[in-house]
């Protein structure tokens, strides 16, 4: 996994989109960044403590995966006072979240049908009982 500083291709508007794309999606690609950006997305915003109690993570890790998310500027944070909080940098996060799941609900619905497990197929036969 790559998260060392954005290169040249994130922030370079002459790299091609899908080199653009691709490292949109490094920001993306790891359990903790989406179920922040989950989180985000179910709120105006949250602090810091609020994330550390939902994720379970030490506060150095959830740190390094803020820090990810605002250098490929998915999240934006606010200090005040004592408290950070952090939001989703655009609504279109939330919505990319929103199309993946749909998609992965799809995936799963074909694969369970193709595997017999869709609604009409009952319950499939035990492995090894002869069916």
């Amino acid at each position: 996994m790559d998260d060392s500083p954005v290169k040249n291709t994130f922030a370079d508007f002459r790299a091609p989109l899908y080199e653009v794309k691709a490292n949109l999606f490094k920001g993306l690609a790891h359990p903790v960044r989406i179920r922040v950006l989950e989180l985000l997305s179910a709120a105006p915003e949250v602090s810091v403590s609020d994330l550390l109690t939902a994720t379970g993570l030490e506060a150095s890790h959830l740190s390094q995966h803020l820090s990810v998310l605002r250098r490929y500027q998915l999240v934006t944070s606010d200090r005040r006072g004592l408290q950070q909080f952090y939001t989703l940098a655009s609504p279109l996060v939330a919505e990319l979240l929103a199309v993946a799941r749909g998609l992965l609900e799809e995936v799963l619905r074909t694969t369970k049908d193709t595997l017999g497990y869709g609604p009409s197929a009952g319950t499939p036969a035990a492995p090894g009982s002869g069916e």
